[in-house]
């Protein structure tokens, strides 16, 4: 069983078993639009196949898409950008951590 617990907001929070919590400072106000919770979502379930630990999933996810949603944002503002433009950043925002 996985016990980790991401609670998506203004500062996503990332919960671990051992009692860390990790606050992501990546992502803006665009991602609080349906279907964003799906991208991320997609992109944990990616890291969890790829054979990421569930906090490295869940941290890394979090991070790449608010990363994501940020360079989405710097291209078409919160207000316009969509969840496919947010996956559209993610090989950016992943050239960033590589």
């Amino acid at each position: 069983m996985l016990d980790v617990l991401v609670l998506k907001g203004h500062r996503t929070l990332t919960a671990a078993p051992a009692g860390n919590v990790l606050v992501n400072t990546t992502g803006n106000s665009g991602l609080a639009k349906g279907g964003s919770g799906d991208v991320l979502t997609g992109i944990i379930a990616s890291m969890l196949a790829q054979g990421a630990t569930a906090v490295q999933a869940a941290a890394v996810g979090v991070w790449l898409h608010g990363r994501a949603g940020d360079l989405a944002a710097e291209r078409l503002t919160p207000y316009g950008m969509t969840p496919e433009d947010v996956v559209s950043s993610l090989p950016a925002a992943i050239g960033e951590i590589l």
